[in-house]
């Protein structure tokens, strides 16, 4: 829990600095105060997500200016290209351009701005997060737990609002004479009053921006590159990692090894979303050179490989690769070969994988195929679960803590170390 308030305060921190620095920017620009958050409070959670991300990824690569530079730009460009099309989505219009800029993609990031957030990113984990941290913990933990939650529920209140009138609920609305209950029209009267609120607040920002627009129902199941689509990429690609890893080791080692990230069934959690997101960044730009799609996928791909091995470290404390026996490595977590691999993999699946696995996605029958998804999430949802509570509750009896509920006897009695050192093979512990 300490862990998880240190990054909710850095996620906080981090979205404020980004509203100044916006805030600032568009001023100088339009001469004027803008606000040019999403949200009603001084928050721009993008700045805020891709700073904890960063500060957990480079946490190590503290003593090198070169990988700090280029791990915060990549995390950091990857956000904002995420959050340009996202915004758009949402309300159908552009909120930063950069099409006039040398080296822009689709207009939402160009070399510039990522040069920018890699000095940005790399002056923040090197003296902003200590600063942050002592500030931190010059307030009083009881003080500082019960504001971080109180500033999680009003951001959660600010994101529901923010959500209902880009949906276009405020035009939806019943009409308060039309209701017999005083208390439903005191709600109608106070949601509007929301709504209306922060309609008018965005609309100041962007008067381009729609809130009442209709998507025409597609007929197809998982028509274009959405929800349904992703999942089921991701349920294809971790069966199909989990196959290539157990093959590559087969061949490579001489024995046959589960590579499966979770205790039900062969899937590989790390290969199912590297397709997803791969899909998702990367399927919009097929007509695009095979360099191109080499490199976005070398450094995409080596990105998120690192985030991948600190993730599971510092939630599990375990260590599921470590290449520090193979040249050019980075603190074992990601090496140049793999790198390539990454590359080259992300050429063979926008060219050739995606098209044909798309088009066979689409074909499921739209009445079963979208309840067959969400059961397939469902067990999904629990298999990831189970799996994170087993590794805790395996880390927990490494220090020698006795089960103290049913739930970890339970895992105690069907997860113990010996039914993880078969699932988990290569799994090391760290401190």
């Amino acid at each position: 829990m300490e862990t998880f308030y240190r990054l909710v305060w850095l996620f906080f921190c981090y979205s404020f600095l980004g509203w100044l620095l916006e805030t600032a920017v568009a001023a100088l620009r339009e001469k004027r105060y803008v606000d040019r958050s999403l949200l009603f409070g001084p928050v721009c959670m993008v700045y805020g997500l891709a700073g904890v991300v960063i500060s957990i990824a480079l946490r190590d690569l503290v003593g090198s200016w070169l990988f700090l530079f280029l791990g915060s730009a990549i995390y950091a460009t990857v956000a904002e290209w995420l959050a340009g099309h996202w915004l758009y989505k949402l309300t159908g219009t552009r909120w930063w351009d950069y099409s006039d800029r040398w080296g822009n993609l689709d207009g939402y990031i160009c070399l510039v701005s990522s040069l920018f957030w890699g000095v940005l990113g790399a002056v923040a984990v090197k003296w902003l997060i200590p600063m942050l941290g002592w500030l931190g913990n010059a307030i009083p933990p009881t003080v500082a737990h019960i504001l971080l939650w109180v500033l999680l529920a009003v951001l959660a209140l600010d994101c529901l609002a923010t959500s209902l009138t880009l949906a276009g609920t405020l035009h939806r609305l019943p009409k308060v004479e039309q209701l017999s209950s005083r208390l439903a029209a005191v709600s109608v009267r106070l949601g509007t009053w929301v709504l209306r609120k922060t309609e008018n607040r965005i609309q100041k920002a962007h008067p381009q921006a729609e809130f009442r627009a209709k998507q025409e129902k597609s007929e197809v199941f998982a028509a274009g590159c959405g929800f349904h689509k992703l999942f089921w990429l991701f349920l294809i690609g971790a069966l199909l990692g989990d196959v290539v890893e157990t093959l590559f080791c087969r061949v490579s080692m001489g024995a046959w090894m589960s590579r499966s990230s979770v205790v039900w069934g062969p899937f590989s959690i790390v290969w199912g979303l590297a397709m997803a997101m791969a899909s998702l960044l990367l399927h919009r730009y097929q007509d695009r050179s095979d360099s191109f799609l080499f490199l976005a996928g070398t450094f995409l791909g080596g990105a998120y490989e690192y985030l991948c091995s600190v993730f599971t470290e510092l939630v599990f404390g375990v260590v599921f690769w470590d290449y520090s026996h193979l040249p050019f490595n980075l603190a074992g977590r990601v090496n140049l070969l793999f790198c390539f691999f990454w590359g080259i993999a992300a050429v063979v699946w926008v060219r050739w994988c995606y098209p044909r696995l798309s088009a066979l996605i689409e074909r499921i029958p739209k009445r079963w195929g979208r309840p067959l998804t969400w059961v397939l999430v469902a067990f999904f949802v629990c298999d990831m679960t189970v799996s994170a509570l087993a590794l805790t509750r395996c880390e927990a009896r490494a220090q020698g803590l006795p089960p103290q509920n049913q739930v970890e006897e339970y895992l105690d009695e069907h997860y113990g170390d010996d039914r993880l050192s078969k699932i988990y093979p290569a799994a090391v512990r760290t401190d």
